[in-house]
């Protein structure tokens, strides 16, 4: 029989006894509201923000840190650029008690050696405004490369990485491998990319393509205990969320936040680490060319990986383009 009292609270205060809830945006007003623990950005969302009149302070400040580092327009940008992202990273930990994923350029996303040293760089620019490393996720495209980078940010430096643009269960088993500390297989890209190429427009919750994915990952690491948590991004609609509730953590952007705090629906909870380690799962060891391979073998998982990579990389670029109309 369900709870009377926990019914009576909303959807998202229920999500929370069992899910980390982590908001999906660049936009602090919303974080505020919502009460989130943790917050991840992007390029996409900080482009966004960057034209509304209450973040211009941040790109000032930007521009003025950019100058005064001199050299050239394009290093000067480079540096206005990793600025910009520091700042709103900043004002985001002023707001949440956690943790703020900040992603390396997707641009990097084959360069093993660049993500590394862009990484380090992201720290150290937290580390002289005072915040420590613990408090930052550095977030990096799910290539081999970048698991390869993210392998050496957590071993050898002690960097905490948040591997993106998950869509694959060969991706996130070498996420797992690498030791990261969180990976965001993507619900609803994936969700878009069926309904883009097959017969069915919609799904009921657990039958979600997204949502099925990432109840795979996560039984795979419970099963056989991989300290790698599973943050569920990229939703659609709030069936994809409540069908993952029990995740180690879901980011959920602003208006379905909203629903769910509107929401005083039972929340049942569909993922739980008991459960995941009484079920019959084989267990695999995924090297480069097993990577390379599934990957090229998963149509899906390719496209999206892809596509995800070029639009982060053509809003960095965006980005780009007003800091060196300011620099200017």
């Amino acid at each position: 029989m369900c709870d009377t009292k926990k019914q009576a609270r909303t959807s998202l205060d229920q999500l929370k006894e069992d899910t980390v809830v982590v908001a999906d945006t660049g936009d602090f007003e919303a974080m505020k509201k919502y009460k989130p623990t943790d917050a991840t950005t992007n390029p996409s969302l900080i482009y966004a923000a960057s034209s509304m009149p209450a973040y211009q302070p941040l790109i000032d400040e930007a521009i003025k840190y950019a100058k005064d580092k001199g050299g050239s327009i394009d290093e000067q940008v480079v540096q206005a650029m990793d600025r910009v992202c520091i700042n709103f990273g900043c004002e985001i930990l002023k707001i949440i008690p956690g943790r703020v994923s900040t992603e390396v350029d997707a641009r990097l996303s084959f360069d093993k050696d660049a993500m590394i040293t862009k990484a380090q760089k992201l720290i150290k620019m937290y580390k002289d405004l005072g915040i420590d490393k613990e408090r930052i996720l550095i977030k990096l495209s799910s290539t081999w490369e970048g698991v390869e980078a993210a392998r050496v940010l957590e071993k050898k430096y002690g960097i905490h990485c948040n591997m993106t643009l998950i869509f694959s269960f060969h991706q996130a088993v070498a996420c797992g491998q690498a030791g990261v500390t969180l990976i965001s297989p993507f619900v609803g890209r994936i969700f878009d990319w069926y309904v883009k190429n097959g017969d069915k427009k919609t799904f009921e919750p657990l039958e979600d393509p997204g949502v099925r994915s990432v109840t795979r990952i996560y039984n795979y690491y419970k099963k056989y205990g991989f300290p790698t948590v599973v943050m569920g991004a990229s939703f659609r609609n709030i069936g994809q969320i409540l069908g993952l509730a029990g995740c180690d953590l879901l980011t959920i952007s602003p208006s379905l936040l909203e629903k769910l705090s509107n929401s005083s629906d039972p929340v049942e909870v569909h993922l739980d680490k008991k459960s995941a380690q009484k079920l019959d799962i084989d267990e695999i060891n995924v090297d480069e060319k097993m990577f390379r391979w599934e990957m090229n073998e998963d149509q899906m998982s390719n496209d999206k990986l892809s596509e995800g990579i070029r639009k982060f990389a053509a809003d960095a670029i965006k980005l780009e383009n007003v800091l060196k109309d300011r620099l200017l």
